[in-house]
């Protein structure tokens, strides 16, 4: 198996699609909304990809946060808060707080599991900085660290309610970029003393069975390469200080802020501990160059890739609409109280 997940081109696979899965066997996909138009439309890609690959259990991952990021629209699906509205609420109920962000990720992930999708990156668990770049902003669940880990720990507790796995990221915490690491590389210079606070919700979750780096350089840890790239803080600070020892995938390497081809890019990122590369945009020649370019899977990775999936749902599930729109109004009434 290819320690790779790909993107997709459209709504359905193309033949080249079908036949490049097929001969590379990636360890999964991730979709964006160019291949979502419908219910039974998502239902029927996600099923022609366990078809191709004889494997109920399939990472099949989707960026459906809520709020700005969300691939899944209205109105054919439900908009979802941006973890800014558990942040208002935490300040007025702490408990409610945690209570709405678990419904909300249930019902979210009720609607993925429909879809057969088995992954949601999702929680961010960035601390969010006065100042910082607004990449993140409203999509952090707070400027807190114990805070945003509670409200993590819900958000994973409510997408496996569904079925659906959770991505912690973008470790080792992404909230005091100045730039936006899609156009450029953001370099963070504040000292160890000040990273605790950063490391500290991912330590809270280290145990999650999927995580995402960051493309950001750290200068108290390494002044030249950014995480995703950087093998002392993969090792050290990642599995070491942060103690996570599940899934690491890259952030998407598409990203600007990674320098050379996009194979090179993912061969680095292999060699630097990262399990799985991620690439977005189902560019034929860059997915061809990933395959050639990356080492096989190795065995901790494929022990770490099935620990991931192995409590997802084996298939898409039907929806359980009366449970959702419990879950729906649970939420709001909570969410009323900010």
């Amino acid at each position: 198996m290819l320690p790779a997940i790909f993107g997709l081109s459209g709504p359905v696979l193309t033949a080249d699609e079908r036949a490049f899965f097929q001969d590379a066997d990636p360890a999964g996909y991730i979709l964006f909304g160019r291949n979502v138009e419908s219910r039974e439309q998502l239902r029927e890609l996600t099923d022609s990809l366990r078809d191709l690959h004889g494997r109920d259990r399939l990472l099949i991952s989707i960026d459906q946060e809520g709020g700005r990021v969300a691939r899944m629209k209205p109105p054919v699906w439900a908009p979802y808060p941006a973890g800014e509205a558990f942040d208002r609420l935490y300040d007025v109920a702490p408990a409610s707080a945690i209570e709405a962000a678990r419904a909300n990720a249930q019902a979210l992930g009720i609607d993925l599991a429909e879809a057969g999708i088995s992954v949601d990156c999702l929680p961010l668990l960035d601390v969010r900085q006065p100042g910082a770049h607004d990449v993140i902003g409203d999509r952090a669940l707070g400027k807190e660290p114990q805070r945003v880990a509670a409200l993590g720990r819900a958000t994973l507790d409510g997408l496996a309610r569904a079925g659906v796995m959770g991505v912690i990221k973008h470790m080792p915490g992404h909230g005091r970029a100045m730039a936006d690491s899609h156009k450029e590389l953001p370099t963070v210079t504040a000292g160890e003393d000040e990273l605790v606070a950063d490391l500290a919700p991912f330590q809270a979750l280290s145990g999650a069975a999927i995580g995402m780096t960051g493309h950001i350089r750290f200068t108290a840890w390494d002044a030249d390469l950014p995480a995703t790239l950087s093998p002392f803080i993969i090792a050290d600070v990642i599995r070491r200080r942060i103690g996570f020892d599940g899934l690491l995938l890259t952030d998407d390497l598409d990203m600007a802020a990674l320098e050379g081809t996009v194979p090179e890019r993912a061969s680095r990122a292999q060699a630097a501990g990262c399990d799985i590369a991620l690439n977005c945009w189902a560019r034929m020649p860059d997915m061809i160059g990933i395959a050639q370019s990356l080492a096989p899977m190795s065995a901790q990775t494929g022990a770490r890739l099935d620990r991931a999936l192995a409590p997802a749902a084996a298939a898409a599930v039907p929806r359980d609409v009366a449970l959702q729109a419990e879950l729906f109004a649970r939420r709001d009434t909570l969410l009323a109280l900010a």
